[in-house]
Formats: C-alpha cells, structure tokens, sequence
C-alpha cells in the first residue's frame, strides 16, 4: 500500500483514505476466503492467489490503521504497523512470483524461481526491517512480481485465447495505472476523496479482475 504520513491527531486522519483502505482489506479477506474454500490438492496455484490476496488484506488494514491513527513515526503503533505493511507486501510479490512461475514453468524451473523469491524475500524482509522501511523499497520488490506475472498472463493469453487471463492482465494493469495516479498524486478532491483514496479504489477494481483470473486458473503441465 502507499500512505501519506501526516502529523499525529486525537482523530482520524483522512477518513477517505482509511475507509478505502479498510474496504480494500475486507474485499481481499473475502477473495482470499473465497479461493481458499475452492482449492484442490492438485491445484496449489489457488494457495498462492490466496496467500497473496491474504497478504493483501493484512498489508491493506495495517496501512489503514497507520494512515489514520499512528502517522507518528514514534508511537507504538506505528513502530509495530508499519513494518507489517512493508513485510505483507513482500508476502504477496512471493506469491506473485510463484504464481507466475507455476504458470509458465515446469518442474526444476519452478522449483529454482520458488527457491529465487524466497531468498529475495528474505534479505527484503532484513533490508525493511533494519536497514530501510521506505516505502519505495517496498515498491522494488513489488513491480518485477506484478510485471512477471502481466506477462505471463498475457503470453497465456495469446496462447489459449482464455478470457479469464485477459481479465488477469487487464488487472494488472489498472493496479498499475493505480500505482501511478497515486505517485502523481491525482485525486478526485484534496480533501474528501484524495489520490490515496482514488488508489485503494482502482487497487480493489484491478484485483478483483486478478481474481477472476485465480479461480480459473491451473497450474501448467
């Protein structure tokens, strides 16, 4: 998630902005619960899009509840929060990864890009943990997950013609778009509906069309 750090108050801070944020971590719950309920011993592509939707969540409630309470970068809260944040969305490039992987690879491939994302994860997770926690760090080991599997996606689509990886690229792309309207900070209104608040909408639109990629989806040979 990106937040905006503002000075601490007795009361929440951009309501719009948390609000989405919640919203965005109770769709998530749900896709995860949802792909969770569906899955099949010989599909563990849905663990990882549930995994990663589950990450999603957690990341998307912790960012809300920093945003709008514990911008002080010296209370507890935050001090707790935040690294979850960071770590949570290492948790959903992981599975990211391994989602992609599992579609366009086979065997020993799958295993060594596996065994790659989680050794990156880890030093991710020592880097935000004691070295840097900012958010561009995050983003770093976010992008080449999300633009590993755009590509997947869309090389099965050209492949198969499925719609359901058009919906997966095509969501994909508005997390995207959403990313960058976020970093351009170009909101509907300054006040009541601001461009984090844009963000956490478009980011719920684009993964809900990465889920209906995820409930279709089989794993490869």
């Amino acid at each position: 998630m990106l937040y905006t750090r503002g000075r601490t108050s007795p009361a929440m801070i951009e309501p719009d902005v948390v609000l989405t944020d919640y919203a965005l971590a109770l769709e998530c719950a749900v896709l995860a619960y949802l792909l969770w309920r569906a899955r099949t011993r010989r599909d563990p592509l849905a663990l990882w899009f549930a995994l990663a939707f589950l990450a999603t969540a957690m990341a998307a409630l912790a960012g809300g509840t920093v945003h709008g309470f514990f911008s002080d970068k010296t209370s507890a809260g935050h001090r707790v929060l935040w690294p979850l944040v960071l770590i949570m969305i290492g948790v959903g490039a992981l599975a990211f990864t391994n989602i992609a992987a599992a579609l366009r690879f086979t065997g020993r491939a799958v295993s060594a890009v596996s065994r790659a994302a989680l050794a990156l994860f880890l030093v991710y997770c020592l880097v935000v943990l004691f070295f840097d926690d900012r958010f561009v760090v995050a983003i770093i080991a976010y992008l080449p997950a999300v633009l590993f599997l755009g590509w997947v996606f869309l090389e099965q689509y050209l492949h198969t013609r499925q719609r359901t990886f058009a919906w997966g690229l095509a969501g994909i792309g508005v997390t995207l778009l959403a990313a960058v309207i976020q970093q351009a900070r170009i909101g509907l209104h300054p006040r009541y509906f601001n461009h984090n608040a844009l963000y956490h909408t478009l980011q719920a639109a684009g993964l809900f069309m990465i889920f209906l990629t995820a409930r279709s989806s089989k794993k490869q040979g």
